[in-house]
C-alpha cells in the first residue's frame, strides 16, 4: 500500500509492494502535491471555474491572481487575501484647477494594501487650489480620471478629511470614495474656500 511522505503532509507515495500502476502513482502524488502548493490564475472568475467538483479547493490552499496581482488563502469556506502585489504609491491625475502638493503635504497619490486579510484603499499627499467662484459648489470631484477596478470599494466610503482654515470657516470636508473610481469632495461654500485640501493616511475598506 501507499506510504506517507516523511513530512506529514499526508502525501501518497508508492510503495515498492503496490501493483505497478505508473498512472497512479503519479495522480496520487499531483494530488498530494498542487492543493499543498500555490496555484495561478487569470483571475478570480477562471479560479472558480478551475476549482470544482474533485479539484475543489482544500482549507490551507494558496492562489495568486494575474489580473490584480494578489495573494489569497482558501480557510475553508471563503477565499480571503493574504498580499497585493499593488502596494507601490500610484499618482493620481487632479482635475482642474486642482494641483499638487497642496500645503507642501506631496503628490496626491494612492496604493492598494492588505489590512489583516482586508483589502484597503490608502492615500497620501494633498492639493492645492488657487482660487474659487464667488459662490462655489457644495461638492467637487477632484481626480482627472477614475481609479481602476481593482481601486475602487465595493461600497460607498465616506470620510473625513482635513482642510486649511485660511479662508475657511471649517477645517475638515468630506470625501466620498465612489464605486465608480472618482473621489468627490463635499463641504465647500462662500465661506468655506480652503486653498488646500488633504489626505495623508486616508484608508478605506475595498
Amino acid at each position: 500500500m501507499p506510504t506517507q511522505d516523511n513530512y506529514g503532509q499526508g502525501i501518497k507515495l508508492a510503495s515498492l509492494t503496490d501493483a505497478p500502476d505508473l498512472s497512479k502513482a503519479i495522480k496520487d502524488l499531483a494530488d498530494g502535491v498542487i492543493p499543498r502548493g500555490r496555484l495561478t490564475f487569470a483571475s478570480a472568475s477562471a479560479r472558480g471555474a478551475t476549482l470544482t467538483g474533485e479539484a475543489a479547493p482544500v482549507e490551507g490552499m494558496l492562489t495568486w491572481l494575474s489580473d490584480v496581482n494578489r495573494l489569497d488563502v482558501w480557510d475553508g469556506s471563503a477565499w480571503v487575501a493574504v498580499s497585493v502585489g499593488q502596494s507601490a504609491w500610484k499618482t493620481i491625475t487632479p482635475a482642474s484647477p486642482w494641483t499638487q502638493n497642496g500645503n507642501s503635504n506631496g503628490t496626491w497619490q494612492y496604493r492598494i494594501l492588505n489590512i489583516s486579510g482586508e483589502e484597503s484603499l490608502q492615500f497620501r499627499g494633498a492639493l492645492g487650489r488657487a482660487s474659487y467662484p464667488s459662490s462655489p459648489a457644495g461638492s467637487y470631484v477632484v481626480n482627472n480620471t477614475a481609479l481602476p477596478s481593482a481601486a475602487r470599494p465595493s461600497t460607498l466610503r465616506t470620510v473625513l478629511i482635513p482642510c486649511s482654515d485660511t479662508n475657511s470657516d471649517r477645517i475638515a470636508l468630506k470625501l466620498d470614495v465612489r464605486t465608480d473610481g472618482y473621489l468627490e469632495v463635499f463641504g465647500f461654500s462662500t465661506t468655506a474656500k480652503p486653498p488646500w485640501v488633504g489626505f495623508n493616511g486616508v484608508t478605506v475598506s475595498l
